[in-house]
């Protein structure tokens, strides 16, 4: 048996996006026991933001949520497929304002008490383990801002692999 060399056979982020898929499949899991139909985990944030804050635009919206505007767009769409938000005309012809719909503003509710349950999940599962999450992101944030991730990887990279 030869081993291959496709890179991809390891991966140090592999299980870390892993871990954090099956907790979202274990929140939508959650929404989908309760009988809530059309919302993914991603978009709880933002709904209820919507809910606290009131229409605003895409942009803001996606600033709200520390999300680039791409994503937010491309989120509103699924949310105005699913009918929990509707978006019309903003302050000028190139802006869209997304609001709530009475959908969208029923399931805030349940979206904050999982939102908490959620949060408080989290903090039980930080004290089980010796060293917390909060602690992992901080540590890493903390190292990053010293030589940044690109920094890292391109000084690990073969310069032959270089375009022409």
């Amino acid at each position: 048996m030869t081993i291959s060399a496709d890179p991809t056979r390891t991966s140090r982020l592999r299980p870390l996006r892993q871990l954090l898929e099956s907790m979202n499949d274990d929140i939508a899991r959650l929404y989908a026991d309760r009988g809530v139909v059309g919302v993914r985990p991603r978009f709880s944030m933002a709904l209820i933001r919507l809910h606290h804050l009131g229409p605003m635009t895409i942009r803001a919206l996606a600033h709200e949520v520390d999300v680039s505007h791409s994503a937010m767009s491309q989120t509103i769409t699924v949310m105005r497929r699913e009918g929990l938000v509707s978006a019309g005309a903003g302050d000028d012809a190139r802006t869209r304002l997304v609001s709530l719909t009475a959908l969208g503003r029923e399931l805030v509710p349940l979206l904050e008490a999982e939102w908490r349950a959620t949060e408080s999940a989290l903090a039980e599962l930080d004290a089980q383990v010796p060293y917390p999450l909060a602690r992992v992101v901080a540590d890493l944030a903390e190292a990053l801002a010293h030589r940044s991730f690109y920094d890292r990887v391109v000084a690990h990279l073969d310069p032959s692999t270089d375009a022409e």
